[in-house]
């Protein structure tokens, strides 16, 4: 009997719907697979034939509901089980970035969400920006900053999200230090010529750092322990690695520093639930990191000028 992978690529994606809606709704008609795919009734049976031929225990057929339902023993062979990426799709769907066509409900289920007051990113810019980190090349950008928006010259590297916008990461050819722009602020923007240097010099970018998060201290118990359930945490803590460019966005979306710029008693310990253990260590690292940032471009500057003497 052939495996899976023996079927072409399209057979193999829609024995994956087979077991999408299997597990997620609990049950597929011939006429789902139909609908989907744009594929005949012959077409259908086929696959469902096979399908029942390669995993019998996965699949099992409800004569009085006229449905496949899933076997007692259902474990998808395909099908990666994944409820985070289910409802990212959802929300893309919600935002207008996926279709009704791209999900794979029969119905999708009653939604909505908060709205998103961040502008939509235009493709036109994106595509410079990725063609600029692809091919080493500048940009050309109008930017508005919270005080101005003046041209400027980037060299990006990389894409940063910080929890709600994403920001390109660049060398700003001004100040020649490496930089978050947020690109829904960029209102022009050309692709320029090509440049030479390093983005490991961006040492914010390329060193992480570990926050120690815990539920807030002043929490009781019971407090503590629904923070613990809902963040993941395990014998009360959780640690997590992130890029140091991104622990700033990191700690201020989540209030982690608030505490330590504000007046003892401002805000509840049910306002601010989890505490960052290792701020000062956090904060050192930060440092370190934008010293040695720094001072690597000051290397790079110092040794092009030795070469142009030479």
């Amino acid at each position: 009997m052939p495996e899976f992978e023996a079927f072409p690529k399209a057979t193999q994606r829609r024995f994956e719907f087979l077991e999408w809606r299997l597990f997620w709704e609990r049950g597929l008609r011939r006429a789902g697979l139909e609908s989907t795919f744009g594929i005949s009734t012959p077409q259908a049976s086929v696959d469902l034939r096979n399908y029942r031929e390669l995993a019998p225990d996965n699949i099992d057929y409800d004569a009085s509901q006229k449905t496949y339902v899933p076997g007692p023993r259902f474990k998808p062979k395909l099908l990666t089980l994944s409820a985070d990426r289910l409802l990212l799709q959802l929300r893309a769907y919600l935002m207008g970035a996926l279709g009704r066509q791209d999900l794979w409900f029969s119905e999708p289920p009653s939604m909505d969400g908060a709205p998103d007051l961040v502008r939509s990113v235009q493709p036109e810019t994106l595509q410079r920006i990725l063609n600029a980190i692809r091919q080493r090349r500048k940009l050309e950008i109008d930017y508005r900053s919270l005080t101005n928006e003046r041209r400027r010259t980037i060299a990006p590297h990389a894409l940063a999200f910080d929890g709600h916008r994403w920001h390109v990461r660049a060398l700003c050819c001004e100040k020649d230090d490496f930089r978050d722009f947020v690109i829904t602020r960029i209102s022009a923007i050309d692709l320029g010529a090509r440049i030479d240097f390093d983005p490991a010099e961006d040492v914010e970018w390329a060193r992480k750092v570990v926050l120690e998060l815990a539920p807030h201290p002043g929490l009781n118990a019971d407090q503590r322990a629904a923070i613990e359930y809902d963040y993941g945490m395990t014998d009360g803590g959780r640690a997590v690695e992130m890029r140091i460019a991104l622990s700033y966005y990191f700690i201020k979306r989540l209030n982690l520093d608030l505490e330590t710029r504000l007046p003892e008693g401002a805000l509840s310990p049910e306002r601010v639930q989890i505490a960052l253990i290792n701020l000062a260590e956090v904060e050192q690292a930060q440092a370190d990191a934008k010293r040695d940032s720094v001072e690597q471009v000051r290397i790079r500057k110092a040794l092009r000028v030795l070469d142009a003497g030479t």
